[in-house]
């Protein structure tokens, strides 16, 4: 049986953009793990009647309702009274709370206040979670078979509640299905294309594994979600399917589930035991930016030269100025002698460079916006590819950056 969840999150910050609802996204993460489906996510302000409404609502649709927002000391957090009310539940004094929240301020050297107190105040015969990093407890109620549980919207407490209590406690009062995700990463080919070139793949599969397109501007992610009782024979099955796919789509495929690009790259790097330089035009230092972000990049990347005016190409990477004037910055030839002289000033075994328009201004009849052209370089050779990556500036610099990172990638396993 599917069993449905609804989040609500409480709070007037999130509804005028102050803050962004990460909450949820993570929530719904953590609960798909386990086989429960969020039905519907809403946002409320600060009001009685709506929190109210929202609540009945939601208890007419769903079997768990998680809320988070609303628990803190001040005027306008109502969440636990508005529950109160709404259950019929008067609220008492925790001592465990309490105490907790004693503790909490005693490592600061201070005393509570009747405001710190009232934290501890729960609502009568309730499942009463700890919380080991604010003074808001987690409160679960029951009402005929449906579960209600009230969180703090601080997002690392609201973490470790549902790790610790809230996860743990609907584990043991539903009986779930098991669901296994594999996610095959790919860059270079667009949602429609992928589609067209997997769709009788995809009207093969079982009908208890799903496919998801994910889309984003640096590449698509296709999710396999596998449903059912045996997790080994589940896995096994989303091997077969994955082992059929990978052909289709070999040539875009850069790694699986929380894989990232520049962290592949970096892996080949290190069993190669090779060197990395970057020549940067157009994308402004974006592809150095990505490469350290992962840990240990130092290890195989050089460094880079952010080369964003001629003089710069022509004086550090040795770029002919002729062939600047004959054929534009944004040329083949140009981008080649980038990547050869970066690899060559920073002592590299491979080096990337990347000269175009990003836009929006710029751009000519033969190179209009969004014209950029790669070079991949080793000792032994050169390569080169024109990108058309759009008009929208951040786009392009992400694309290209990207496609970047894919062209290495390629080079190196060749």
């Amino acid at each position: 049986m599917e069993i449905l969840c609804e989040i609500i999150t409480i709070g007037d910050e999130i509804l005028i953009g102050q803050i962004v609802d990460t909450n949820s996204a993570w929530m719904a993460q953590e609960l798909n793990k386990i086989g429960i489906k969020v039905k519907q996510i809403t946002s409320v302000t600060d009001d009685r009647i709506h929190i109210l409404n929202s609540l009945k609502e939601a208890e007419s649709r769903v079997d768990i309702v998680l809320i988070t927002g609303g628990l803190g000391p001040t005027k306008d957090d109502i969440t636990k009274k508005t529950l109160s009310e709404y259950f019929n539940k008067e609220l008492v004094l925790n001592e465990d709370v309490l105490n907790c929240i004693k503790n909490l301020f005693s490592k600061f050297g201070r005393e509570i206040n009747a405001v710190q107190v009232g934290q501890a105040m729960v609502l009568k015969d309730c499942i009463v979670m700890i919380n080991d990093n604010g003074t808001a407890p987690g409160l679960g109620i029951e009402k005929e078979n449906k579960l209600f549980v009230s969180m703090p919207g601080v997002p690392y407490e609201m973490k470790a509640l549902m790790e610790k209590s809230v996860i743990p406690l609907l584990k043991e009062k539903y009986k779930t299905p098991t669901i296994i995700h594999r996610t095959i990463l790919t860059q270079g080919l667009g949602e429609s294309y992928i589609a067209e070139r997997i769709k009788d793949w995809e009207n093969q599969l079982p009908t208890h594994i799903k496919l998801a397109y994910l889309p984003s501007v640096g590449g698509v992610r296709l999710r396999l979600s596998a449903i059912g009782k045996d997790k080994n024979l589940l896995s096994k099955e989303l091997k077969i399917q994955e082992e059929k796919l990978f052909p289709l789509i070999e040539n875009v495929v850069f790694g699986y589930d929380s894989q990232t690009l520049e962290k592949v790259v970096l892996d080949i790097l290190k069993i190669q035991n090779k060197k990395l330089a970057v020549a940067e035009s157009c994308t402004g230092g974006y592809i150095s930016h990505l490469i350290t972000k992962v840990s240990g990049a130092s290890n195989y990347f050089n460094g880079a030269i952010i080369s964003y005016t001629n003089q710069v190409k022509i004086n550090s990477l040795g770029v002919d100025n002729t062939d600047i004037a004959n054929f534009s910055e944004v040329s083949e030839i140009v981008a080649k002698q980038m990547a050869n002289g970066v690899r060559e000033k920073l002592n590299s075994d491979y080096a990337i460079a990347t000269t175009g328009y990003a836009g929006p201004d710029g751009g000519t009849v033969e190179n209009p916006v969004g014209s950029v052209w790669i070079a991949i370089a080793s000792k032994e050779k050169v390569i080169s590819r024109k990108f058309q990556l759009g008009d929208n500036r951040e786009r392009v610099i992400e694309r290209a950056s990207l496609n970047a990172l894919m062209m290495l990638r390629k080079f190196m396993l060749e």
